[in-house]
């Protein structure tokens, strides 16, 4: 119990702490971790990178998820690259679920997204809902734990890497993803 309150007090200081930087540098820490995560996907799975190197843009996020009884929270950032116009979006990340569950884990998501309408999709923010059951665990904060690349909307696939920590839970969940305006205002 003492860990689970470290955790959230850990992931208060470091949400805290990213408020405070400059979107510069906020940006270049968000790069940081995507770098991070593409090298750990190629690791786990080498004919990832091919795949991304076909599809007509990609995303990762990098995120932190609480679940405490029947209600959980996970919130992160990263960032999407359209391969064909070069445009990159800073994002924001935030899910919300009930049900059955408890743990602390960080985890990064790839999105594959395959065509200029899914890219459009992915950007306008909408809320998903998905019923998910989902047990993963990492005792080492380099292990790693892939569940596999999974269907997410048309046009959409997803990669999820849990970094360090362990939850089991069986959830209904509701996801949003959108732009961070601070970080990308002329997108």
């Amino acid at each position: 119990m003492k860990k689970i309150f470290a955790t959230l007090l850990l992931c208060l200081f470091v949400t805290t702490s990213a408020f405070a930087a400059s979107a510069d540098e906020q940006r270049t820490e968000i790069n940081a971790l995507h770098d991070k995560t593409l090298k750990n996907l190629y690791t786990k799975f080498p004919n990832a990178e091919s795949v991304i190197n076909e599809c007509y843009a990609y995303a990762t996020l990098s995120n932190t998820g609480i679940k405490l009884g029947i209600f959980g929270d996970a919130h992160g950032r990263g960032v999407a690259i359209n391969k064909t116009t070069g445009e990159r979006v800073y994002l924001k990340m935030a899910e919300q679920s009930a049900g059955v569950g408890l743990g602390v884990k960080e985890y990064d998501l790839i999105f594959l997204i395959n065509t200029p309408e899914a890219w459009d999709n992915f950007l306008a923010g909408k809320i998903q809902f998905a019923a998910a059951a989902d047990a993963a665990a990492s005792a080492k904060a380099n292990g790693l734990s892939i569940e596999g690349a999974t269907y997410a909307a048309p046009g959409i696939w997803v990669y999820q890497m849990t970094t360090k920590g362990i939850a089991v839970e069986v959830t209904l969940k509701g996801m949003k993803i959108w732009r961070d305006k601070k970080l990308s205002p002329n997108n």
